[in-house]
């Protein structure tokens, strides 16, 4: 869990782990320089738990993370937990059962939807569900593993632990473990079935639900650059990753780069040969109109 300044929320989100099916989960928080209470709230659920918090690196919730999947000695399967949700009491019995059907030694994100909740005004809304598979070609354009739904397997942890010193200047860490897992030829479970309650509030800083407004923003995104500034930085981590991805995918890679950086035409021969795909129709044709404009 990475924790900053979450003393308000932090006490339902720990209550609905403590509050688990599974019972043998063991919690071990990174607090960032909190300057709430958090930290006391932390130690106090560490002492009646099985918990403990750990120093976070100061420099924001991708490195707290990605600090946190560095733990020496750190084995899978390992789950992701925000400060502020409330999971559901089978979250990580659903999750890990999922994750029981996949080869040990396969590389597995399971990840699943959420219930957007705004306590404010008590409602609650299921999160969108996306229709085409999840894929490489997919993770280059647009992120469907919600981060407070991940759960990595062994291998997989394996792997995204290899990685994240080349994923240095990445935006987001569920984005990137969503990139190595399937780039890597791994298996990525999406769950129809909703695992938490999403608090949404002014301090969300990604995510803040779905809808018109939200649409309003990805698409302020992608014209003042940026979406493109992201996945510029994604491909520059995983140019320093190439061997680790599939061949087939390393060559969507260099395809879908090199789209980018050509002109119209070259754009979208190129775009239409490496394969990369958005979920669900409006996202596609929007995509395709940032495609031509070189907003991708």
């Amino acid at each position: 869990m990475a924790v900053h300044n979450g003393a308000e929320n932090l006490p339902d989100q720990l209550a609905s782990i403590k509050e688990q099916s599974l019972g043998n989960w063991r919690l071990i928080a990174g607090d960032d320089k909190s300057t709430d209470a958090s930290r006391a709230v932390l130690n106090e659920f560490a002492r009646m738990s099985s918990a403990e918090v750990v120093e976070g690196p100061g420099k924001g919730f991708v490195a707290n993370f990605f600090s946190l999947l560095s733990l020496p000695g750190l084995q899978g399967p390992v789950a992701l937990s925000d400060q502020d949700d409330i999971w559901f009491p089978d979250k990580l019995e659903r999750g890990l059962r999922a994750l029981d059907e996949i080869d040990d030694q396969r590389p597995a994100l399971y990840c699943c939807r959420r219930v957007n909740w705004w306590p404010r005004f008590n409602r609650r809304k299921p999160s969108r569900t996306f229709p085409a598979a999840p894929s490489f070609k997919n993770a280059l354009v647009e992120n469907i593993a919600a981060g407070n739904t991940i759960i990595l397997n062994d291998a997989a942890l394996r792997l995204v632990r290899s990685t994240l010193a080349a994923a240095r200047d990445v935006p987001f860490h569920d984005w990137w473990l969503y990139l190595v897992i399937s780039g890597a030829g791994g298996q990525v479970i999406c769950d129809p079935k909703p695992s938490l309650l999403y608090r949404q509030h002014e301090d969300n800083l990604v995510g803040q639900g779905e809808g018109f407004l939200a649409s309003l923003k990805v698409k302020r995104g992608v014209w003042d650059g940026s979406y493109s500034q992201r996945i510029d930085r994604n491909i520059a981590a995983l140019l320093r990753i190439k061997d680790v991805l599939t061949a087939e995918n390393r060559d969507c890679l260099h395809d879908f780069a090199a789209a980018r950086n050509g002109d119209f035409t070259t754009r979208l021969s190129l775009m239409r040969k490496s394969g990369v795909y958005r979920q669900g129709l409006i996202s596609r044709i929007g995509f395709w109109g940032a495609v031509c404009v070189a907003k991708v």
